[in-house]
């Protein structure tokens, strides 16, 4: 082989090393940088316990969508200031959305009309008109009180009080679940009795004094998770107990309350699609920070599930979502 030709072959070799050795160090293609959001989501409680499947939609949905998701409890259950104390300091260190699940739903809004977020804010488990929310993912909670409602009135005896078990009134969707409850136990004449208690305490007095001084027998109707939790753990404690109690209905759902449901300490109960409302604040937030989204509420289908529901397996995917 010429001399030239060697020389010339050496070169293009030479040649087609750098330009191997430029494209494989970004010299010559530059990647394009993937944007990652950074978004946090702050709850009502002081525990992440009642979230078991919100959550798992949302870390699915920050892994579908690249996206750096931090899930922040409060350190106090059910503080508005602190709430807010921590929306502020989220947003302070460059958060490019907030989902906030509001310890009060009126006093959340007012607190983000004085702090002007600047950012996309989304709400789960309770709604607003106000500009500043993006976007609510809810169910409906009058309808879940009135379906609720529908359910102790079928099983009410004659004369039977319904007794309706809450944190607070101002909590979300207590005040529409309670007024569900009632339209349907005024229209059939059923008395009842509210009682509302952050601690639990007076639903433990309400069941033992079914017992002892003996006041008879009482439907429970709890209007939030929390409530149930608490009045199905009383419940648990005592055969006798649950002789008094001729009926314990609902909101919301964990691990541990499916487990009370399937053994019959809780009669019925309902609930939703918690890993979707997960998945949808993520995503729902994100398009919000890109700009593609407007101003949106989305209802979730509210569903009763009873001990032979729950046994059918016909909700199995929805209670118990895969990681």
């Amino acid at each position: 082989m010429p001399r030239r030709e060697k020389m010339l072959l050496c070169a293009g070799a030479v040649f087609l090393v750098l330009l191997f050795l430029m494209s494989s160090t970004d010299l010559i293609i530059k990647e394009r940088a993937v944007q990652i959001d950074s978004i946090s989501v702050i709850l009502s409680e002081d525990t992440d316990d009642y979230y078991q499947n919100f959550r798992k939609g949302m870390e699915k949905a920050a892994t579908d969508l690249r996206s750096d998701v931090r899930l922040i409890t409060l350190y106090d259950r059910k503080d508005q200031d602190q709430q807010v104390e921590l929306t502020t300091r989220e947003i302070r260190d460059g958060a490019g959305a907030v989902v906030i699940e509001p310890a009060e739903e009126k006093a959340a809004v007012m607190a983000l009309e004085s702090l002007n977020p600047g950012c996309p804010v989304i709400f789960v488990s309770a709604s607003s008109p106000s500009d500043f929310v993006t976007d609510s993912i809810l169910i409906d909670y009058f309808e879940a009180g009135r379906i609720l409602g529908e359910k102790a009135a079928e099983k009410n005896l004659p004369g039977e009080k319904v007794c309706l078990f809450a944190q607070g009134m101002a909590y979300n969707g207590v005040q529409d679940a309670y007024e569900g409850v009632c339209s349907v136990l005024n229209d059939q004449g059923i008395s009842y009795e509210l009682y509302v208690d952050k601690e639990g305490k007076a639903f433990r007095k309400v069941i033992e004094n079914t017992v002892y001084p003996g006041t008879g027998p009482v439907e429970v109707v709890a209007l939030d998770v929390q409530s149930l939790d608490r009045t199905a753990s009383i419940l648990n404690e005592s055969s006798v107990y649950r002789d008094h109690v001729s009926a314990l209905y609902g909101i919301g759902s964990t691990t541990g309350i499916l487990n009370l449901l399937d053994q019959g300490i809780i009669d019925g109960l309902v609930t939703y699609d918690q890993f979707s409302q997960g998945y949808l604040s993520i995503k729902k937030a994100v398009e919000a920070i890109h700009g593609s989204r407007q101003k949106q509420e989305t209802l979730l289908d509210p569903v009763y599930l009873d001990q032979q529901e729950l046994a059918s397996g016909a909700y199995e995917k929805m209670l118990y979502p895969m990681e």
